[in-house]
């Protein structure tokens, strides 16, 4: 009897462990990404206790994956009337003592490309250079046409394909992302001697600006800095020479702690804009189902992107585990069932967590010495992020620790 077939569009950072994940169930995944190799631009990603405990349910993966662990958070002012730490906590190191994950930054081009060659190290077909266009259902499948005039067709479609998802546009129309005003511009450096003395994340806050930077591996820090200036496209590529260099010789390389001697040292420096999609009420239609940023993006602010879509994937694949233990081929009554209860389950703490994501931005980058004098008051007398409390609201998902349904 042959496998259920199912189309994964996006072979970004969620496709690939989706299909190893459907793969170990008993389906038969195939990628489509519509560019022609995997990227070479981006950053880093902040993988977080949640999105951990999703990756460790695939033997092997995380022993391939390199990063840098984080033990501190520590916030500062660098404004001069206001200068000094804010906050210091060791809340990362107690979390993962507690739950055997704590926060593992990572860079974003190594650790896509390690997800790709661990799927198609365990045999799944990524197939590069297919955009898709459109697809057209029957009464147990659904075939989907690409820009290249190529089809495919599969029991049913998991939508991964980010911001600009094409599935997304032909379920529910064309949404333009919305800018939120925000601007990053950020780089990957050499770790400055300020910041190697134990495994840190900082933020830092300025009049106008706010910096993040954690390590991606033992001798290297990703940093971004968010200001509010106009509209800037996220190409992901690194801005010309001349434009890296002026933001290296610039304001934010004379900021303390360690952020202007990233700032100096920055490579491959990029500039993009920050932007959200309208919220949805439904991620499905059919035999066709959305995951990850095609159905909730988020500004980065949290850093739970990525790790709302392995929540995503986990929630997904033990439905369909459930509902479908056999992995047979499902009828679209069935699958309308999975989706639903998988919308049920997601798009409420998704909603929550992108609304959080906006505030948390606009909160840290304020304008003028006052008000940046009262966003570093309230920092200061803000619980721990790593509390209990905050800490469940956020991170202690998607399963009690030893009790994956999957």
């Amino acid at each position: 009897m042959s496998k259920t077939k199912v189309i994964i569009a996006g072979a970004g950072i969620a496709g690939p462990v989706l299909a190893v994940f459907l793969q170990a169930k008993g389906y038969d995944p195939i990628i489509y990404e519509r560019t022609d190799h995997p990227t070479n631009h981006g950053l880093s990603l902040a993988l977080q206790t949640n999105g951990l405990r999703v990756l460790s349910l695939l033997p092997g993966l995380l022993d391939k994956v390199e990063g840098g662990r984080v033990q501190q958070l520590v916030q500062y002012s660098t404004l001069e009337e206001d200068l000094g730490e804010l906050t210091r906590s060791d809340g990362p190191a107690r979390v993962a003592a507690e739950y055997g994950f704590g926060m593992l930054g990572v860079g974003r081009v190594a650790f896509h490309h390690t997800l790709i060659k661990h799927a198609q190290e365990n045999g799944i077909p990524i197939v590069f250079g297919h955009q898709l266009v459109s697809f057209e259902e029957t009464a147990d499948s659904v075939t989907v046409t690409f820009a290249n005039g190529k089809s495919d067709t599969a029991s049913f479609l998991i939508g991964c394909d980010g911001l600009h998802s094409n599935t997304r546009e032909y379920l529910f129309g064309k949404q333009e992302p919305t800018f939120t005003g925000l601007v990053q511009t950020g780089g990957i450096s050499e770790t400055p001697k300020e910041l190697l003395r134990l495994p840190i994340a900082v933020n830092m806050y300025g009049d106008g600006a706010h910096m993040v930077a954690y390590p991606i591996n033992t001798h290297q820090t990703s940093w971004a800095v968010t200001t509010q200036e106009p509209e800037a496209k996220e190409s992901w590529r690194a801005m010309d020479e001349g434009g890296q260099e002026s933001f290296r010789r610039g304001s934010f390389s004379s900021w303390p702690f360690g952020g202007g001697p990233l700032v100096e040292a920055g490579t491959n420096i990029v500039k993009y804009g920050i932007y959200d999609r309208p919220e949805l009420q439904s991620w499905h239609k059919g035999r066709v189902v959305l995951l990850g940023d095609a159905a909730h993006p988020t500004s980065p602010h949290l850093g739970q992107g990525a790790n709302q879509a392995f929540e995503d994937i986990y929630h997904l694949v033990r439905l369909l585990v459930k509902h479908n233990p056999d992995a047979a081929g499902p009828s679209t009554e069935l699958l309308g069932k999975v989706f639903r209860e998988y919308e049920t389950l997601r798009i409420g703490r998704t909603t929550a967590l992108v609304r959080q994501a906006r505030q948390q931005g606009e909160v840290r980058v304020v304008n003028g010495v006052e008000e940046s004098k009262k966003r570093n008051d309230r920092l200061r007398a803000q619980d721990d992020m790593f509390s209990e409390g905050r800490y469940h609201q956020i991170m202690a998902y998607p399963f009690a620790i030893g009790h994956s349904e999957i």
